[in-house]
């Protein structure tokens, strides 16, 4: 599963449109990488460009943009009204997908230590990036902007994290950082006041309103011992907000940036704006994602609702997006699509042929076509998909039986459901990837062998992709063996209405084993490296066994509950 990071440099130019271009086309020639956006400002003299993909493309393409703007942009003729130290001004990381922010902190490091050497300017670390914890806060580190940079870096305590301590006067330093994704969302209200709709956004806001004697709004400011105005905070922790009308629609928005998802995300943010409006007599009527978000985002949002209403949350994906986007009303002004708003849906490739996306038929005409692939493998863990699916179908009906005994039995249901889910579509996405693994072995085989160095790295190239097509068909045996538990469970206490679809579920889960250790043991065949061979076939023994003695208790159990 891919593991995706967004990249967002700003640019120290906002206003000479060929120069903008020129720093995206070099980010864009790096394969692997999507740019989201790319939004320059005349006033702030800044461009912010936000692209995505795996991490070292990522790193590769930011470099090129760092790059392309120390050649192209000049900060002794740059003035704008943002606040900037150079010319590629900060460069944050963001975890999207499948990453921890301690893993993007290291590839941030990696980022700044590659900036510093390949570009000779000073490079600072900035947020959960930061070396020291005064150098956390972005303001400080580009206190007195580019201006006060050259005496700054005379000083001790402004060496940078990376690079030279010297002032590259055209160039400026940079600061990079990883940070947690920033979500720009509105929620939509039945009114056409501003007033009102601010003071909603105080009532949310992290920063709140001020504290006022008496009046809230026309009483005395508050001010403390050093006289500066006494804030009440909001109930939302990294959050901004503010309250404006939208004439295009005629109504008033709560517009917020949610600067840390982890912390408040857009469904908590939602209810809490619901809550707040309501007690003001104002309702939300729904809401609008600005930009992109993350998939995970959206999920749990899909979570969230669903587990409000006390139903199962192993739905799959298509569904839990569904749930979130009429819960929060996300295609109230315009239609909320998925393939645009969601970041790893931009990602796919429009373009590429995938054996999951073919229909019943389809799929069976090309398995019988004289093409080799799709072979057995690719069909096992279909069939673990399959049998999985079958024990998640009853994990799903049994949280939605009636009666209280399955009611308060509906938190089980659903965990064994959720585990359902996330092995089916483990084991789909190995469909294809058995075949892309056979396709990496005819690759390597096609390689040129006229030179002994050629011949040496093609013979490399086989046994890879030949691991490769071996690791493939374990990981289905391993998946489809894990199966094997909530089908079993569910055929021992879910609804005994549904014994023997379980009953199904363990006959293609013990399939799939069986079928996936048939190309493991196919695919080592011809593999020198027999210590990796002795070991895939001995653990890929042990997960067959197993597997068979489940099938066997399963069965067991489904005829048991069928003849009672």
């Amino acid at each position: 599963m891919k593991r995706l990071i967004e990249c967002v440099p700003n640019f120290s130019e906002g206003r000479d449109m060929s120069i903008i271009k020129q720093i995206t086309d070099e980010i864009e020639s790096v394969d692997g990488i999507k740019l989201l956006d790319v939004d320059p400002g005349n006033a702030t003299n800044r461009t912010v460009v936000t692209f995505v993909g795996e991490p070292e493309p990522v790193m590769d393409a930011a470099i090129k943009g760092m790059k392309k703007a120390k050649e192209l942009i000049d900060m002794t003729k740059q003035h704008g009204a943002h606040p900037r130290f150079g010319a590629t001004d900060v460069c944050p990381l963001v975890p999207v997908a499948n990453i921890s922010m301690e893993e993007t902190i290291a590839y941030a490091h990696q980022l700044a230590e590659r900036a510093g050497k390949e570009l000779n300017y000073p490079i600072y670390c900035y947020e959960f990036a930061a070396k020291s914890p005064e150098r956390k806060n972005l303001a400080y580190v580009r206190s007195g902007e580019y201006e006060a940079l050259e005496k700054k870096l005379k000083k001790e305590e402004w060496k940078p994290d990376y690079g030279p301590a010297t002032f590259v006067a055209e160039t400026g330093a940079t600061a990079i950082s990883a940070r947690n994704f920033l979500v720009a969302f509105n929620v939509n209200l039945n009114t056409t006041s501003t007033r009102r709709a601010n003071a909603i956004a105080f009532d949310v806001r992290e920063r709140g309103r001020v504290k006022r004697e008496g009046h809230p709004i026309t009483g005395k400011a508050v001010l403390d011992q050093n006289g500066k105005k006494v804030m009440v905070p909001g109930s939302l922790k990294s959050v901004k907000a503010i309250g404006w009308f939208i004439e295009e629609y005629g109504i008033a928005q709560i517009s917020m940036n949610l600067t840390d998802i982890s912390i408040t995300s857009v469904h908590k943010a939602y209810d809490d704006v619901f809550e707040k409006a309501l007690a003001r007599g104002i309702r939300v009527s729904g809401s609008e994602l600005v930009g992109v978000i993350p998939l995970e985002a959206m999920l749990d949002a899909g979570r969230y609702f669903l587990r409000k209403q006390n139903r199962s949350l192993g739905i799959d994906n298509d569904e839990l997006i569904k749930i979130a986007v009429k819960s929060m009303g996300l295609d109230d002004l315009k239609p909320f699509d998925p393939k645009k708003n969601i970041i790893e849906y931009l990602l796919e490739d429009e373009n590429e042929s995938k054996l999951i996306d073919m229909n019943l038929t389809e799929f069976a005409n090309e398995t019988a076509s004289e093409s080799p692939a799709p072979g057995g493998g690719s069909i096992s863990a279909y069939v673990g998909a399959l049998g999985i699916s079958l024990g998640t179908m009853v994990a799903n009906l049994s949280a939605h039986k009636a009666g209280a005994k399955w009611e308060d039995q509906c938190d089980k249901f659903s965990e064994q459901a959720v585990k359902g889910q996330k092995l089916k579509d483990h084991l789909l996405h190995l469909v294809d990837e058995d075949t892309a693994a056979f396709n990496k072995i005819m690759d390597a085989i096609r390689l040129p062998k006229s030179t002994d160095d050629e011949k040496k790295t093609r013979l490399q190239a086989i046994e890879d992709a030949s691991k490769y097509a071996i690791e493939v068909p374990f990981t289905v045996m391993q998946k489809s063996l894990e199966s094997m538990e909530v089908i079993k469970a569910m055929a021992e206490y879910g609804n005994p209405n549904s014994v023997s679809d379980a009953g199904v579920g363990a006959l293609c889960a013990r399939t799939a084993v069986m079928g996936a250790f048939l190309n493991v043991k196919i695919n080592a065949a011809d593999l020198t490296d027999q210590v990796f061979v002795e070991k895939m076939l001995r653990e890929g023994a042990e997960i067959e066994a197993k597997a068979n003695a489940l099938e066997q208790e399963i069965l067991k159990i489904t005829n048991d509950q069928i003849n009672k």
